[in-house]
């Protein structure tokens, strides 16, 4: 069976280097872009099975605005999406999927930072695994 391939879209190079020790661990291959164009542009190319995203990279709302647009194309709006972000710290405001849908087209909505065994679990999940 082929490795299930995540794209990390954060423009942290520290949290992606060690997200990605953590998800090849689990068997997982992973690629990065460092903003929410980069992001699209590989997502776009195929062969990504789970996306996690950062909020605030180039702005501060980038990844919301990333999550509509692949929820927008049909072409990647079936792509599971993990938001993994510390936007509620620096904001103040909490976020949910349940509560604010119409902004967070995404799966799971987790804040950083996050126990490696609970983003393990998200995206066995968000994946069906």
């Amino acid at each position: 069976m082929a490795k299930k391939t995540i794209l990390i879209v954060d423009d942290d190079p520290d949290f992606v280097e060690a997200t990605r020790v953590v998800l090849e661990g689990a068997g997982y291959a992973v690629q990065s872009a460092s903003n929410g164009k980069e992001g699209l542009a590989r997502l776009k190319k195929g062969g990504v099975d789970l996306l996690v995203l950062d909020v605030m990279m180039t702005d501060d709302t980038e990844g919301f605005h990333t999550a509509e647009e692949i929820r927008g194309n049909p072409a990647t709006a079936k792509v599971p999406i993990v938001m993994l972000t510390g936007i509620s710290q620096k904001t103040g405001f909490a976020f949910s999927p349940e509560t604010d849908a119409e902004y967070l087209p995404v799966n799971v909505f987790l804040e950083k930072p996050v126990d490696p065994d609970v983003l393990l679990d998200e995206i066995a999940k968000a994946l069906n695994q």
